[in-house]
């Protein structure tokens, strides 16, 4: 397990001369166009990485009734998933998952544009992430894969014995934690002219990073990130309607109501 990078202490920027200012921003300027390279030249390198053939059927419960891998394309050639942390009886909300899916409300069809189709995943049953998309005013593609191996054979969902057992391991080589039977990330596919699925990608932990725009803002602020470390965003985030409301993060990230009475709280 790599250490946690710290965030820079919080520091008082000094005033100075427009001129003097304009000099400091051309040197700054300069690397964030040296790293817009490199995550050019790393883009390319990418879609040039080697893939697998999808050859297992998995269904889908969907509101529209069953669905397959090959149907969650909706017509495109591109699909892309999110693995979403919610358990089949699950109460509680992962803060990173919600602020994750709250980025794409209006990307759906830019997306698309693009022949890429986007969909949410979760081992939840059907009915428990209907009630937390009404609850959150989501209007995303969100299916259950509470009758399927998809999360299993993709290393976001685990069965209780393995993880009792210390089996089960995340996609970055650690050991799950105890009672986390589901994990987050994401996964990319491709279907070519003949209907074959591939997988092409997928990235877990701090690379869910490229898909919180949020932090492109906040990065560019005086402030920067308030976490005592990067990705520690369990320490400020909580799902949308409930900033202000207190309640608790557990390490897991699963945010809980102030006194709701669980277990946890116990």
């Amino acid at each position: 397990m790599s250490a946690a990078i710290e965030t820079e202490a919080p520091r008082t920027a000094r005033t100075v001369s427009r001129a003097e200012w304009e000099e400091a921003m051309q040197a700054h300027l300069a690397k964030e166009k040296k790293l817009m390279r490199l995550q050019d030249e790393l883009a390319a390198e990418r879609r040039l990485l080697p893939r697998v053939e999808v050859t297992k059927d998995y269904s889908f419960d969907t509101a529209d009734g069953k669905a397959t891998l090959a149907d969650l394309f909706a017509g495109k050639s591109q699909l892309f998933i999110k693995h979403f942390m919610l358990s089949p009886g699950q109460t509680t909300q992962c803060v990173g998952c919600s602020l994750e899916v709250d980025h794409v409300g209006g990307l759906i069809e830019h997306l698309a544009a693009n022949d890429i189709a986007y969909t949410v995943v979760a081992r939840a049953p059907l009915a428990e992430i209907e009630a937390m998309k009404k609850r959150m005013g989501w209007t995303f593609p969100w299916v259950s894969s509470f009758h399927s191996d998809f999360g299993y054979d993709f290393g976001v969902s685990f069965r209780p014995e393995d993880v009792e057992a210390g089996r089960a391991m995340t996609r970055g080589g650690m050991a799950v934690p105890p009672g986390m039977l589901d994990m987050s990330g994401n996964d990319v596919f491709e279907k070519d002219e003949s209907g074959r699925i591939y997988h092409t990608y997928t990235v877990s932990g701090r690379g869910g990073e490229n898909f919180l725009g949020i932090y492109r803002y906040i990065d560019v602020t005086p402030k920067g990130r308030q976490e005592p470390h990067y990705g520690s965003l369990a320490d400020w985030a909580r799902p949308r309607p409930l900033y202000g409301e207190g309640g608790t993060v557990e390490a897991n990230g699963r945010y809980h109501k102030g006194g709701c009475g669980c277990a946890v709280h116990g």
